[in-house]
């Protein structure tokens, strides 16, 4: 049998750098992801519905609030509904701007996938929703949902 020699120096093995691309990808992430929601202004308590719908892409869908002020912004705004958008009371003539302002934050490729989803107070009148949904299509906003509870 044969003896087994070391020839030269010891060599470093060089360092795995699979943890810092995890790392890389991980901190992209966390940068590009949002997690913030808005705040809701308004009361609203959904009416009952018969046939529920799960929404499957929430950052394609866009959030209009429609009910009272609560109990925060009754001071400043009184009790009438008002129409919330993002963080904001608007009015139906905003609407346009804020689908517009929507769109331009998605991908080209998601924009004919947006949605509008209403959230709006069972006791607001028909006439506040009919408007809202009147401007929805003046700006080509077609696809439009409404958040209710499920009936038990």
């Amino acid at each position: 049998m044969a003896a087994f020699k070391r020839s030269g120096k010891k060599e470093v093995p060089e360092v795995g750098t699979s943890s810092d691309i995890v790392f890389m990808f991980l901190f992209f992430f966390m940068v590009t992801t949002q997690m913030r929601q808005n705040e809701v202004k308004v009361h609203v308590t959904l009416p009952e519905a018969s046939e529920v719908v799960k929404l499957e892409r929430k950052d394609l869908a866009s959030y209009i609030n429609i009910g009272p002020p609560t109990k925060a912004y009754q001071q400043q705004y009184g009790t009438d509904a008002r129409i919330q958008l993002n963080d904001s009371f608007k009015t139906t003539k905003d609407i346009r701007d804020f689908i517009a302002a929507e769109r331009e934050s998605m991908s080209e490729a998601d924009r004919s996938f947006m949605q509008v989803a209403i959230k709006a107070d069972q006791d607001v009148k028909m006439g506040t929703i009919t408007d809202v949904k009147q401007e929805l299509r003046r700006c080509s906003a077609l696809k439009i949902m409404y958040f209710a509870r499920k009936a038990q």
